[in-house]
């Protein structure tokens, strides 16, 4: 599964909150806001918004002219700012998803994934070789190979072309390998790869890591 992409419209029916309920639904959703991001600003909105809304109640109740002059203010007042304020808070109360961290989360998956089928895929030769040459462990150069490997190379059968995507490793390198391998026969294991053909120690573990010696 890929990364989730960015929803356009995520978090839209939050934001629109306080403008369908004429603002008196702004104090709990700026509540929901302050709890979902742990905000004490969004809670002191909150707040404040709930005294508009209590201020308003208050002043239209009050009987007198000034009273509901004072809460006909603070009713437009509660409703605009508020709503004002939820379009302008929804990028920060309902972020886009980090696509890219994402995007890498899901190639560690993969590697970590290739790592296991490479695991498998040795155990499978050190049990039973039989079977490894016929799922063609380890040749990705032969036809109509369905088994995966996770990137497993045969250094003792694969051609030159395929050994040089073992990394760390020159085409001097590989030439070599090759003729090592034609003079002195198999190798058992990259270390014995080193040793035969004076390669450096440093590639020794990347050799290692995709390197399969099946005799």
């Amino acid at each position: 599964m890929g990364p989730r992409a960015p929803q356009p419209t995520e978090g839209l029916g939050w934001a629109l909150i306080p403008l369908v309920t004429i603002g008196f639904g702004s104090p709990v959703s700026f509540l929901y806001a302050a709890v979902r991001r742990r905000s004490p600003t969004l809670g002191v909105a909150a707040a404040g918004y709930g005294a508009g809304v209590i201020g308003t109640i208050l002043g239209f109740g009050s009987g007198s002219a000034a009273g509901v002059l004072l809460g006909l203010l603070l009713f437009v007042v509660t409703w605009w700012v508020s709503a004002a304020h939820a379009l302008s808070a929804r990028p920060r109360v309902y972020p886009r998803p980090d696509v890219r961290g994402q995007m890498n989360e899901q190639v560690v998956a993969m590697a970590r994934q290739r790592r296991s089928l490479r695991e498998a895929a040795r155990k499978i030769v050190a049990e039973d070789p039989v079977l490894a040459r016929e799922l063609r462990i380890g040749r990705p150069d032969l036809m109509l190979r369905q088994f995966d490997d996770g990137g497993l190379i045969d250094v003792n059968h694969v051609p030159p072309e395929v050994l040089s995507r073992l990394p760390g490793l020159t085409y001097e390198m590989v030439d070599r390998i090759m003729q090592s391998r034609s003079q002195g026969g198999g190798f058992i294991s990259a270390e014995e790869v080193a040793v035969r053909c004076d390669l450096p120690p440093s590639v020794v573990s990347d050799i290692a890591e995709y390197a399969l010696f099946i005799r």
